[in-house]
Parts: structure tokens; sequence; C-alpha cells
């Protein structure tokens, strides 16, 4: 019997904790021990996710006025707490297979993650704020607790899809309707299991209700508009059939004129493309 988000994640082998790489990347850059050259190591074990990482250091996604030939030195230039984050967003991607495709369109899926996260990483960039590369990776993990609920419960994520439609409402608050919970809960429950960051849990299970953020409401609202902004400009599609509407006091806490949103859909056009194809 299901009674709350954590009901999901119990004898779920599949995403019970995140690649070993990035677990060992993650605890080395906690560790004011280790050396660039240690983390560089432990990325370079793994060819897939190093040759990952140096196209997108090398993409439009960062427009470095040179060339980056090796991890050590996107590490020197990037920095280590922002390579970590790029990992954990590529890593997340690899671990959720076999959904039934009639549930969701899993290329449209992290289509529409990837869009939030430039949109987000855009944004924190306007305002200012340190390690953009958090907000790339709160935008692909903002709508990840869909998918554990399209694995796990499969019928009534079906159904809450089904009412959506029927009733012309968002997918989130059908999901409370039809579950008792939606994956913004599920999302939380998940970040908690992976151990992540209390900054990644608060966003992730907020970012359709940015009022209730306590400890990161600018984080959170900076989520929130940029999963508005994705939706609205037809970036993919996580099941939702609707533009969400914007927190009017979410936009106010970014303290950003309106002037900034044609420059960061500029960017968004220019960025998108090429990050999709360099991460799916």
């Amino acid at each position: 019997m299901i009674t709350g988000p954590n009901d999901l994640l119990k004898g779920y082998v599949e995403v019970a904790s995140l690649p070993t790489v990035f677990a060992r990347i993650n605890e080395a850059v906690n560790n004011p021990r280790s050396s660039m050259h240690e983390i560089g190591r432990i990325i370079s074990e793994d060819a897939g996710l190093t040759a990952r990482l140096l196209m997108l250091v090398n993409s439009a996604f960062f427009s470095l006025p040179q060339r980056i030939d090796s991890i050590t030195q996107a590490i020197t230039i990037v920095g280590t707490q922002q390579l970590r984050d790029l990992a954990l967003a590529t890593s997340v991607i690899k671990l959720f297979k076999g959904i039934p495709s009639d549930l969701v369109d899993m290329e449209r899926f992290w289509k529409h993650s990837i869009g939030v996260g430039i949109a987000a990483r855009t944004l924190a960039a306007y305002r200012r704020e340190p390690n953009v590369e958090r907000f790339f990776v709160s935008g692909i993990l903002h709508d990840i607790g869909r998918l554990v609920m399209y694995m796990k419960i499969p019928d009534l994520s079906r159904t809450a899809l089904v009412r959506t439609r029927e009733n012309n409402e968002l997918l989130h608050v059908a999901e409370e309707q039809v579950i008792g919970f939606d994956h913004a809960a599920v999302g939380r429950a998940l970040m908690q299991n992976w151990r992540l960051s209390v900054y990644q849990e608060e966003v992730v299970a907020f970012h359709h209700r940015p009022e209730l953020a306590g400890r990161f409401p600018v984080e959170t609202a900076i989520v929130h508009t940029a999963d508005i902004l994705a939706h609205s400009m037809g970036l993919g599609s996580s099941g939702e059939q609707f533009v969400p509407p914007l927190d009017a006091a979410a936009w106010e806490r970014l303290e950003l004129p309106v002037s900034v949103l044609a420059p960061t859909l500029d960017q968004i056009d220019r960025q998108y493309a090429e990050a999709v194809k360099l991460i799916l």
C-alpha cells in the first residue's frame, strides 16, 4: 500500500543510489584534503563521463575563449564544484529506463529538464549567483520524481494524466487528487535518499509552490520561473499539457528587470540544441 512518497523508493534498487563515480567525485570535492589532480583522476576513470564533460565545457554552454583538452584543465577553468554538478546532471539521465512510452516520451522529458536547467542557469547568472551550474542541475532534477511515479505506480500516474485532459487541470494538481501527493514530494524524498544538498531538496520540493521555500526562496523562485519559461517555449515535456502560471511573488523575489527576459530567451535558444545533443 502506498501511503507516502518514501514508499515509492523502498526496494527501488535502480535509483537507490547515484552512480558510484559521482559518489566518489562528490566525496572528493567535499574533502578539503583532495587535490584537483585527484578529482580529475576519479572523473577520468569513466571515459563516457569524461567525454561528455569535455564536450560540454567546450560548447556554447560555456563559450570559453580557449579549448579545454583535459579534465584537469576543465577543473582549473570551470571549478571543482561546478564540474561536480555537471557530472551529476549528465549521470542522472542514465538511471531511468523501461518507463512505459504511453506515460512519457523520455527524450521530450529530458529535453524539458535541460531547457529548465539552461533557463535557471541563465537567470542565476543575471543575478550573479555563485556556482550557476547548481541551477542547471536543479533544472535536470526538478521533475525527476515524476519518473519514479511512472515506474512504480504507472496505473495511478496514467489516471492522473487522463484527469488533466478531462478536467483541464495542471498535472501536479491531478497527481495530488489521484495519488495523495505529487511528483515534487517524490523528488524531495529522492533527494534525501541520494543525500544531496538541502538546497536541491528544497528547490525540487517547492518548484511549483515557491512561496513555501523557507531556506532557499530565491533559488526556488529561479527554478520556478525557469520552468515556466521552458514550458512557454515548448522545450520538451514531462507530461504537463498546460503552461503553469507564474507566481508573481516569485518573480518579484528575483529582483530582475523585465528587460532580462528577451536576452534570457535568446541565450536559451543559443544553448539549448547543443546541450540536448551533448547530454542526450
